[in-house]
């Protein structure tokens, strides 16, 4: 309803005023340690997230290099093959706890604040250690058991790791290099991977004798590829718990303009600290204002779009991240005489990918993606992937038998555009496109999606791929890569239906009670109560 006066309303001019000493607070934060220069804050937060990132990265994809180790192993009367639905398990369980490390921690993230950040560290530690020495129990329960159970313990610290570092690392950069902040923590990802296969690689060469002689001996190689990924969290584990709280969560939640400050070694004067009024935590009902934020349309859309597009990307991404032995192995690179010259040549093959594919990928997100924006490198990366797909799905056994660089140059062009494109900004979205009081929150249930995402396809998989033919023989791969196709096109769709931008958008300008700075000069009769509540411009130019 407009108002009726030629001046604005007592409730107007109150959010109004409010609102431009909330925005005057948060730019003077802004302008100090944090600031728009490389300093220590910058550089901590990089390390403390990104270090976590490597681990993350390492821990989940090194089982990709393990899981032929283990089928030599423990399954030697199985033709030295771990079988398709056994391996779907031990790949699948780190995601399923994945999926519930991310609901917990984006949850309590918000409930209790960013300071619980280190916790989902001390988990994967413990997960990390304990899958290194999975042993067998003298009847009942085997290695692989215990190895499997371990993995759902590690799952669920790597996905406390998500919503904690994207929110953290978002909430302590500023707006001009957020997205690029938040691409290059989230491209250690690309690094861990390409560790675990080098890590790989130099076990392997150190125990080539005793492979060649026992090949039994890959038993102590396998734990140590594993073991070796509790390094990092352990050398960052000081750093994550003397993080100090969210300055935004401070102020956007706690309403602690002090505590705000005090996080980027600053002080306040007395007369604006007294504008704030502290929220008493233990009387703050988180499910109420997440309820009655996503309880709106505009804003439950924005949710909706962020979890889908990420279900559908790792879909495709884990899909294949996960098995590219298979992929390997099915295009004949890995067919080699000896169990050791097989190991070899499968890390071989995964080095190549990541270092053509992979991580180039990561970092030309991280130049571009605030030249471009979030949006259109989603958009072009969902439909390169779709394009390179259908390709290979259509031309696969031309590619494999005639043009076997062809096939592993499309393959990995698509890795590419799976990182220069949804992979990194999945992650990055939702980080920034809703309000400090739900953005953990949002973020975890985004990610879960995608883990959701993950899972089916660590246990769809091994299976899928081997429909039609005698196991083993991956007769319906390339129907699989067109199903992945038809799966990122989807996302392309979500993606411009749903997914807003925020590049050089302030991250107050999410919230509900933000006010744009020119609404203190709108002519007073166009003021009306409806246009002082809160629309973010990104809700607005999505809602087109």
């Amino acid at each position: 309803m407009a108002s009726s006066t030629n001046e604005p309303t007592v409730l107007e001019q109150e959010r109004i005023e409010s609102a431009e000493n909330k925005l005057k607070s948060l730019e003077k934060l802004d302008d100090g340690a944090a600031g728009s220069k490389l300093n220590w804050f910058t550089v901590r937060t990089i390390l403390t997230a990104g270090a976590g990132f490597f681990t993350d990265s390492y821990d989940i994809f090194i089982i990709n290099l393990v899981s032929p180790m283990l089928g030599y192993v423990y399954y030697p009367h199985l033709n030295n093959k771990m079988p398709s639905d056994i391996e779907g398990v031990v790949k699948g369980m780190t995601s399923v706890g994945t999926l519930f490390g991310q609901l917990f921690f984006g949850f309590m993230g918000d409930i209790l604040g960013r300071k619980i950040y280190g916790f989902e560290l001390l988990i994967i530690i413990l997960g990390t250690i304990n899958c290194a020495t999975a042993s067998s129990t003298v009847r009942g329960v085997s290695a692989i058991a215990f190895l499997g159970l371990w993995r759902l313990v590690l799952g669920f610290g790597v996905g406390g790791d998500y919503p904690m570092s994207a929110t953290i690392t978002s909430e302590w950069s500023t707006t001009g290099r957020r997205g690029m902040m938040m691409a290059l923590i989230f491209s250690m990802q690309g690094i861990g991977n390409l560790a675990a296969a080098i890590v790989t690689l130099i076990l392997l060469a150190i125990f080539k004798g005793a492979i060649n002689a026992d090949v039994f001996n890959l038993d102590y190689v396998w734990r140590l590829c594993i073991g070796l990924g509790a390094v990092p969290a352990v050398a960052t584990i000081y750093l994550r718990f003397t993080m100090p709280e969210s300055p935004r969560y401070a102020m956007d939640v706690e309403h602690d303009v002090e505590a705000a400050a005090a996080a980027k070694g600053q002080e306040v004067s007395e007369e604006l600290a007294r504008q704030y009024t502290k929220v008493d935590t233990k009387q703050r009902s988180h499910w109420a204002e997440f309820r009655a934020y996503f309880g709106q349309w505009k804003h439950f859309k924005v949710l909706l779009g962020t979890s889908l597009s990420w279900f559908l990307l790792d879909i495709a991404f884990y899909g294949l991240g996960l098995n590219n032995t298979y992929i390997l192995e099915a295009i004949g690179f890995s067919h080699k005489s000896t169990p050791f010259e097989t190991l070899w040549a499968n890390t071989v093959g995964q080095i190549i990918i990541t270092c053509l594919g992979s991580v180039p990928g990561y970092y030309l997100t991280v130049i571009f993606i605030e030249r471009w924006g979030r949006r259109p490198i989603q958009i072009m990366g969902f439909a390169a992937c779709t394009i390179l797909f259908t390709i290979l799905a259509a031309a696969y056994y031309q590619l494999r038998d005639n043009a076997m660089p062809a096939f592993i140059f499309i393959f990995t062009l698509a890795q590419l555009f799976q990182n220069f494109g949804a992979n990194c900004t999945t992650f990055i979205i939702p980080g920034e496109v809703f309000p400090t009081k739900v953005r953990a929150s949002a973020h975890g249930i985004s990610a879960a999606s995608g883990k959701a995402g993950a899972i089916l396809a660590s246990f769809a998989f091994n299976v899928l791929v081997d429909i039609g033919g005698a196991p083993g023989e991956h007769a319906f791969l390339p129907g699989t890569l067109g199903i992945f196709a038809g799966i990122m096109f989807l996302g392309m769709i979500v993606t411009i239906l749903w997914i807003p931008e925020s590049k050089g958008l302030d991250l107050s300008v999410f919230e509900e009670d933000y006010v744009p700075p020119a609404a203190a000069v709108i002519p007073s009769d166009a003021v009306s109560t409806e246009s002082v509540i809160i629309e973010n411009t990104a809700e607005k130019s999505s809602s087109k």
